[in-house]
């Protein structure tokens, strides 16, 4: 049977993100950092929004594409510096995905919609996008934030949940309770949206 547009789509993406050198083990496997990212993505999205549209489901695999390609001490190492960083990056993100999705036949239409939730535009009265900074954040704290919290100060762990917190919509913070975490962990959230 010959695969959709959606698969494709999918397949060329995560083509991409397997070349990242950069590894990540999980369970005494190593993935590419990028490409497990990427999975952590989908797999987020359709848990907390199974109804997800494709657009949405290719915007939320291709929000980290070849991300290692824009290093981050190519940019002034302060906050100036890394919001410039940031935007570069989903810029980048965004072009390298409709690009792709040009090659596999999406509408101009379409492949404008995937680009406008890569850059997270209008956050807060655009729910998918909404719907994709709440998964940034359910992926960042169910697969990343252990490690985040054992590498920082407690007051910079404490800030970062609560900017975390401030860009999730409702249903984000209910679904972020209901995660798994370490007593450690929990103890840092509950902290810091108190």
């Amino acid at each position: 049977m010959k695969p959709t547009n959606f698969e494709i789509a999918i397949a060329l993406i995560d083509q991409k993100n397997a070349e990242d050198n950069n590894t990540y083990s999980s369970h005494g496997v190593v993935f590419s950092k990028e490409l497990l990212y990427s999975q952590r993505m989908s797999q987020k999205l359709l848990q907390f929004k199974g109804e997800a549209s494709e657009a949405l489901q290719i915007a939320a695999r291709a929000q980290h594409i070849c991300r290692w390609k824009i290093a981050r001490n190519q940019f002034a190492m302060d906050r100036v510096g890394y919001l410039t960083w940031r935007e570069t990056l989903k810029k980048m993100h965004a072009d390298l995905t409709a690009e792709l999705l040009e090659t596999v036949g999406y509408s101009d239409e379409f492949i404008e919609r995937v680009s406008f939730l890569i850059n997270k535009k209008m956050i807060k009265k655009d729910d998918e996008s909404q719907v994709i900074q709440d998964v940034i954040c359910l992926v960042f704290l169910e697969h990343y934030f252990e490690d985040f919290s054992n590498k920082h100060e407690e007051e910079k762990v404490i800030s970062i949940v609560q900017k975390t917190w401030k860009k999730m919509s409702e249903a984000g913070h209910e679904f972020a309770l209901k995660l798994k975490y370490s007593e450690k962990s929990l103890a840092l959230i509950q902290q810091a949206i108190k």
